[in-house]
Parts: C-alpha cells; sequence; structure tokens
C-alpha cells in the first residue's frame, strides 16, 4: 500500500486530499499546526488505521518516520486575510517549511507536489496565463509574502529536482472553493455566501468587473493526484479556465441563496489582480484532465455544506 505525507493536511485543500487518497489505498499522513486549519476537517478519518495526524509546525521539521512514497507540501495559509496576518509564517513555511518537505521527500526517494499559486503570476498582462509566463509580482506590496513565498517555493524544488533528482511536480492552483472553505476564510466565494445566509451586504471590491476563475474542490483535486501520478516534472496550472467577474458571482450567490442582500462596495485591495485565468492546455494535453463542476452547481454544494453548520 503506498504512503503519503500530507502537509497542511487538515486545511481546505489538503483534508480533501487526504480523504481521497485513503479512499485510492494509500496511507496517509497529515502534518498541520492547525494555525489555519482544522481537526474537525478530518475528524470522519478518525479510527481509520491508515490515517494519522500529526500536529506539528513544519518548519520545525516534519517528524515523519518509516517508508514514503509521496510528499504532497500544501502547509501555507492561502487566503489573503491569513497571510496578512501572518506574514514572517507565510514566508518561513514557503522557504523553510519547503525545504523541509524537499528533505524528507529525498530522503525517501518519494514523489514531491509542491501547492504553488496563480498568485505567482501578480497581476498578470498575459491572459490567460500560460507556465512560461513569468509574473508581473510587485516583490514589496503587501501581497508578497504570500506570492514571494510561493515563487520561491518553485525556485526550491526546481533545485532539489536538478541538484537531487528528486522527482517533482509544481502544481499551480487557481482559486478553489468548496465544502470545509469556512465562512471567515475571507475568500470572494466564502465572503458571499456567508454574507448573503446572513443577509448581510455582500461586499465587492473594486468595481466587480475583476476577473476570477473558480475550480470545485473536487476537481481540483482529481487533476492534483492526476499530476502526481504523471511523469511531468515542474510547472503546471490546475484550475478552472472558466472566467467570471466578481458581480457575475455575486449574482449567482444572491440567486442560489434566495437572498435578498444588496451590493455594497469597497476600494479594491492593494495589487488585487484584475484578471486570473488559466490555460490549462498543458494539464488537458498531459494528464487528460479538464474540471467538468460548473460554477453554480459547485456552490450548491458548498451552500449546502454551510447550511449544516448553521
Amino acid at each position: 500500500m503506498p504512503r503519503a505525507v500530507v502537509t497542511g493536511g487538515a486545511g481546505f485543500v489538503g483534508a480533501h486530499l487526504c480523504r481521497t487518497l485513503r479512499q485510492r489505498g494509500w496511507d496517509v499522513v497529515a502534518v498541520d499546526d492547525l494555525s489555519t486549519g482544522s481537526a474537525d476537517h478530518v475528524a470522519d478519518l478518525d479510527g481509520d488505521d491508515g490515517f494519522t495526524l500529526i500536529v506539528h509546525d513544519v518548519v520545525d521539521g516534519i517528524p515523519v518516520d518509516g517508508p514514503l512514497d509521496a510528499v504532497l507540501h500544501f502547509a501555507s495559509a492561502a487566503s489573503p486575510p491569513e497571510y496578512l496576518a501572518r506574514p514572517l509564517e507565510t514566508l518561513a513555511v514557503g522557504s523553510t517549511g519547503t525545504r523541509n518537505a524537499l528533505e524528507l521527500a529525498g530522503a525517501h526517494d518519494a514523489r514531491f507536489l509542491l501547492a504553488s499559486t496563480s498568485e505567482i503570476y501578480g497581476d498578470p498582462q498575459q491572459h490567460p496565463q500560460r507556465e512560461d509566463y513569468w509574473g508581473n509580482v510587485n516583490s514589496v506590496g503587501p501581497r508578497s509574502v504570500y506570492d514571494e513565498a510561493k515563487r520561491f517555493g518553485e525556485a526550491l524544488t526546481m533545485a532539489y529536482h536538478r541538484v537531487h533528482g528528486i522527482d517533482t511536480k509544481v502544481a499551480r492552483i487557481f482559486n478553489t472553493y468548496g465544502p470545509l472553505l469556512e465562512p471567515a476564510d475571507g475568500r470572494v466565494v466564502s465572503n458571499f455566501l456567508a454574507q448573503a445566509l446572513a443577509g448581510k451586504p455582500l461586499t465587492v471590491y473594486g468595481d466587480g468587473t475583476q476577473t476570477r476563475s473558480f475550480c470545485y474542490v473536487d476537481d481540483e483535486v482529481g487533476g492534483l493526484l492526476a499530476l502526481l501520478e504523471s511523469d511531468w516534472v515542474g510547472p503546471m496550472n490546475i484550475g478552472n479556465p472558466e472566467e467570471h467577474t466578481v458581480l457575475e458571482v455575486a449574482k449567482l450567490v444572491l440567486e442560489v441563496t434566495a437572498s435578498s442582500s444588496e451590493l455594497v462596495f469597497e476600494p479594491l485591495p492593494t495589487d488585487d489582480p484584475v484578471r486570473r485565468c488559466p490555460d490549462i492546455s498543458l494539464a488537458t494535453r498531459e494528464l487528460g484532465w479538464r474540471p467538468v463542476v460548473p460554477l453554480r452547481e459547485g456552490l450548491l454544494h458548498m451552500l449546502e455544506w454551510y447550511r449544516t453548520r448553521a
């Protein structure tokens, strides 16, 4: 039976990965300091002999013994409010934490998958974004603690591949949403759903014409594991190329929640990207993967989960 370590395994995407890996017959060790994740996200795996949760900060090492076939590095604050509140910790997990995860993979001759992000493209001047685009990032802006941590993590991952021959994969993740994305997470979909359910105004930053591309978490996990099991080395966009304006998303949330909430407009945050959309031709060609869940359907699944927690 193959065995994997998932850092950040009690986080949003990490918990879904742990669950899917178990369903596919993997033994899974999740390592998470629970600073932004929650043990509740993997509570259904309690008592499963093939799953272990270790509460530990990967910046201080990764205390996992025994054979390993894969290391999936997902430890990091991922939403803007979280990483803006924890700038030094975000930089540390992207640098020291990534190095510790790579060292663990190298020691066990295991495959390594880095959770990178569309944020490495910054406020892109190429649209849609391909993997060969180098990005447009403000290295000293407030968002840079996350953007540059991920860019450094990519550089470190590829250096370990070139120097030590580690089988590395880099997934550039675009705006994932779905169950386990907490209402207070601070990303646009969770913000809108939480506000609509509470009968509060939906907060739109800027004029709402900026675009994002939203990938339902089941689609995302399918793409991530297809990349893990592939022979591809290096970065690959794993996201949904269907582009929506923020205003379109707000109106769809009002529709699926049957909310009468109004829209309120606030200033656009510093360095917030105007357009964000992945070119996934590489993933389609190399993995045979494309997302299949439309935004409306995914929002209904997420809404159902929110209502079970009310």
